[in-house]
């Protein structure tokens, strides 16, 4: 764990060149210009990348979530927006792994693990955020089908994906109400609100889903009714590891390119790396950037391993977003006055890192979660 394998590193640097080559030089523009390349998700799972831990069974690469961490961060050095999208497309795999029937299974991973589907992740709505049990999307049963009504906020792909796993309820109040949906994108009744204007992830679409008397025939509910929190809080445990890996990346890259900053820029004669100020920041950048990777590998082993994770992954998204944001802010300190323009990136680096504290769970929702954790530990 504390060493990637010679596959890991290779895939790593395998990654690395097709995001330098590929992606690179769109991301400026697309962060500019708030636009998402769907055919970039496709080339990706042409290599692999959007399928790593998914079955070979079903076109993926079955490897393990600490592999799919690798991959994460390699790309989010590169762009976060498309960091975020592979992470998400990931979600309804992990979930139909995990829940689904050998018929969803069949129809929906192998052109999700290939890239050729996009898939979103539909629990958010206008009043139910950190309370994702309070949600108010009906799915009323109906013969043969459920009719699903309600309106979900934040969708990252809304308006793109091919499929969505959309969280509704089937019964009264709290999680036990809550089932879990395959919604099609093209089904009838679906349509989309406004693509919202972000102050980062400007490349990844967030967009507002609205079911209207949408019919999803009974065999395209997820797991039995009724466990539809479980199977998201499954997806959002594993989304905590994956975000933890692109916030990872995206520190990592403000690191690096603060760094090279610091070695050519000189002031009074002197590489600004050597006057303490800087130095000692980077310093501190390197440390919690180190840190916070372990945290993530950790947390990614356990999963992979057969072992608890939930705490851990929390721990992971905590750590490894607090410091993309301190991270990236000390590398636009780093630059001054270049920082704050867009002819460096590391600007487009500081917005990105901000919603990181705030999807798959608030960081304030983890430290609830590590509390829990940590008293249940002294109850026993």
């Amino acid at each position: 764990m504390f060493v990637l394998s010679e596959e890991q590193q290779a895939l790593a640097s395998a990654v690395r060149d097709f995001c330098v080559a590929e992606i690179a030089p769109l991301a400026r523009e697309d962060d500019e210009k708030e636009h998402f390349r769907k055919d970039l998700i496709h080339a990706m799972g042409e290599q692999g990348l959007v399928g790593v831990a998914t079955s070979e069974d079903y076109g993926g690469l079955g490897l393990g979530y600490l592999d799919y961490c690798v991959v994460l961060e390699e790309i989010a050095k590169v762009s976060s927006s498309y960091a975020v999208s592979v992470a998400v497309t990931g979600l309804p795999q992990v979930i139909l792994t995990k829940f689904g029937t050998d018929a969803q299974k069949d129809r929906w991973l192998p052109g999700l693990a290939s890239g050729e589907y996009l898939g979103a992740f539909a629990l958010s709505e206008p009043d139910s955020g950190s309370d994702a049990a309070s949600l108010s999307t009906t799915a009323v049963r109906d013969g043969d089908d459920y009719v699903l009504n309600g309106t979900k906020f934040w969708i990252t792909h809304g308006g793109y994906a091919d499929i969505y796993i959309v969280m509704a309820r089937t019964g009264g109040k709290g999680s036990r109400g809550i089932s879990a949906f395959i919604v099609p994108g093209d089904a009838k009744g679906l349509s989309f609100g406004r693509k919202e204007e972000k102050m980062g992830m400007r490349a990844s679409p967030t967009v507002e889903v609205i079911l209207e008397d949408v019919r999803v025939p009974a065999t395209d509910r997820v797991g039995d009714e009724g466990i539809g929190f479980t199977v998201a809080m499954t997806a959002l445990d594993s989304g905590r590891i994956t975000i933890g890996a692109t916030a990872v990346g995206l520190a990592q890259a403000a690191l690096d390119y603060s760094s090279r900053y610091a070695l050519e820029r000189k002031q009074f004669e002197t590489s600004i790396i050597d006057f303490q100020g800087v130095g000692f920041m980077l310093a501190d950048m390197m440390t919690g950037i180190e840190s916070a990777r372990l945290l993530v590998h950790k947390a990614a082993w356990l999963k992979d391993n057969g072992h608890p994770f939930s705490h851990v992954a929390a721990m992971a998204k905590l750590a490894a977003t607090d410091t993309a944001m301190s991270a990236t802010t000390d590398a636009v300190q780093v630059l001054g006055g270049y920082g704050y323009v867009r002819e460096h990136p590391v600007e487009r680096y500081m917005r990105d890192a901000k919603v990181m504290q705030i999807v798959e769970g608030t960081n304030q929702i983890q430290r609830l979660v590590l509390a829990r954790h940590i008293k249940r530990g002294l109850l026993k």
